[in-house]
């Protein structure tokens, strides 16, 4: 799941351990082209709980994450697992 192209995704929609899903940070520019080449789209969006769009993807790419603990969720993906 992500904002912006397949190729060159700006976000990740991340499902966390307690089966939330949250929009992470802006993804940098290396992390984008490791993990935009493992998206297959699928057609239509999708939205969190909070109302933020995604294009939901096929298959499952697991990222390492880091969650901060703000009033609101703040996910930095850090790495492709």
């Amino acid at each position: 799941m992500f904002t912006g192209t397949a190729r060159h995704p700006k976000a990740l929609a991340v499902r966390l351990p307690d089966g939330r899903v949250a929009l992470s940070q802006r993804l940098t520019t290396a992390l984008a082209s490791v993990v935009g080449p493992r998206l297959v789209p699928r057609p239509g969006r999708a939205f969190t709980k909070a109302g933020d769009s995604y294009t939901p993807a096929v298959g499952d790419v697991e990222v390492e994450v880091v969650e901060g603990t703000t009033r609101h969720a703040v996910v930095t993906v850090m790495r492709l697992r």
